[in-house]
């Protein structure tokens, strides 16, 4: 490392408060760009060191229409705001962020850096193992890191990527290196909201004089008033002990009490939703949300044959063909493969993602089985169905807007928080949206439990009066695929 860039890094330790004494160069990788081209400006007073290599790399990924290309593209704009007006000397001296902040298009708010970003001006690095496997691009900035961390005159250094296996060869060299998590939206997924709070057995007993109880067309409201009901969310559902006899929606919360509302019974065959009864409580409790007209978001969270599907579109049949609601049924998911991917499909936009919609087709073979109709009444059922629900790709949402449509997002698991803001922010006035995932089955990269879109989701909807969320515990499937859930 040279003399000149030593002092311009070291410059950024002067005239440091205690509030500041504990100021850090973060070293960053391409992939946290790619992820989150604002994290430039997400480090606050801390400052930020890019490797030449990351620019190369930003540059290798910019073409095409992906997510990837698109983040690569307006981090590399960004980096242009920055650099555009600078000098070779400010550059070396540092750029500072606060000249010009960054705009979060989640929170639509500035973002408030009032670090530096120093651009790798000269040649640095330290010896790595001779046998150090991986990418030359990785070695590079493993490298880099090294020799900043190394350097006495600077703060604290660390790495930041996304890549576990980069993390993990930083650790073995001596480097500090951390995962990106500002867009981490809990600490634990076990944190994350399920929709009903479970009140113990005595809660009448401290509660019994604060409720007013009243019955109007046709529904049973109660009015309680206290403490302990004040942090009580907007459309989330309110159990005493285990053996069901109140159950509750929560439908106002204000400085006077909370008004709930006891809950539809989905249980039996006269009040079944297109033919399906619910089987468990957080079944009933999702179609209680389903069949709300007064709720446009529902997210329903569960592990494999909890019936999110099964459920969203009998919902969703009801509401199109019987009620007359919605115009039409608008399904869509992340098209990720389990395994290999089987390459082009041809045919038209439905054709090419009827691959994709399995679910679909298996759980509509469910809600159509009627053995007295005969061939050709099955036959004339499922042209009907399939005139009034629509299979479209991701790919083309960006634009669009949905006027009284019922959209249902399937393995929402697998988006990020922009792109679920994307599908979401199409529904038009009189849509609906149910978002479907099991978070526990994530393949996208670098999208784990905490950081997938549907927790985002489902954490920023839970205080709008006019969302639910419900997640699904129990699997109804078989008794097959509920002991292959516990044991595989």
């Amino acid at each position: 490392m040279t003399e000149n860039e030593n002092k311009s890094l070291s410059n950024t330790q002067h005239d440091k408060t205690e509030s500041n004494s504990e100021k850090r160069l973060f070293v960053l990788d391409t992939n946290v760009l790619i992820h989150d081209p604002s994290a430039l400006f997400r480090f606050s007073e801390h400052d930020i060191f890019l490797p030449m290599v990351v620019l190369e790399e930003l540059d290798n990924n910019k073409k095409g229409h992906s997510e990837v290309a698109r983040n690569a593209r307006q981090a590399s704009r960004f980096l242009d705001d920055l650099t555009s007006s600078s000098t070779p000397q400010e550059i070396k001296d540092g750029l500072e962020l606060n000249l010009r902040i960054g705009f979060d298009e989640d929170s639509e708010e500035a973002l408030i850096a009032s670090g530096k970003l120093f651009l790798q001006t000269e040649n640095i690095g330290e010896n790595l193992p001779i046998n150090l496997p991986g990418q030359k691009n990785d070695n590079l900035i493993l490298g880099i890191s090294l020799a900043l961390q190394n350097n006495p005159k600077l703060p604290k250094v660390s790495l930041i990527s996304k890549d576990i296996n980069l993390r993990i060869k930083a650790v073995a060299i001596g480097i500090h290196v951390e995962d990106y998590n500002n867009d981490q939206v809990l600490e634990d997924v076990n944190l994350l909201y399920s929709g009903i709070q479970t009140l113990p057995e005595s809660f009448w007993d401290t509660n019994d004089k604060e409720v007013d109880s009243w019955s109007e067309e046709g529904h049973t409201y109660h009015k309680i008033s206290g403490d302990e009901v004040k942090k009580w969310l907007p459309n989330q559902f309110v159990t005493i002990g285990n053996d069901g006899d109140f159950e509750a929606i929560v439908r106002n919360n204000t400085e006077n009490g909370v008004i709930v509302e006891q809950v539809r019974h989905f249980y039996s065959e006269k009040q079944s939703v297109w033919g399906i009864s619910a089987r468990n409580k957080e079944q009933n409790y999702a179609l209680n949300l389903l069949m709300d007209p007064e709720v446009d978001f529902v997210s329903l969270v569960g592990q494999a044959g909890t019936g999110k599907t099964l459920l969203a579109l009998a919902a969703g049949l009801n509401q199109v063909m019987d009620e007359k609601i919605y115009q039409e049924i608008i399904m869509t998911r992340a098209t990720i493969s389990v395994g290999e991917d089987i390459g082009f499909l041809p045919g038209t936009e439905e054709e090419k993602m009827a691959p994709w919609m399995g679910a679909l087709m298996d759980n509509l073979e469910v809600l159509t089985h009627n053995d007295d109709a005969g061939e050709w009444g099955k036959q004339a059922t499922n042209d009907l169905l399939a005139s009034r629900i629509k299979i479209r790709s991701m790919n083309f949402m960006r634009g669009r807007t949905f006027l009284n449509r019922y959209i249902i997002l399937d393995e929402a698991q697998n988006l990020t928080s922009k792109q679920m803001k994307t599908l979401i922010t199409r529904a038009g006035p009189g849509s609906k949206i149910i978002c479907l995932g099991n978070i526990a089955q994530i393949d996208t990269p670098y999208l784990t439990e905490t950081t997938s879109g549907l927790t985002f989701v489902v954490d920023r909807f839970r205080k709008w009066e006019h969302s639910g969320h419900i997640t699904l515990k129990r699997g109804e499937r078989s008794r097959l695929a509920d002991y292959a859930s516990d044991v595989l």
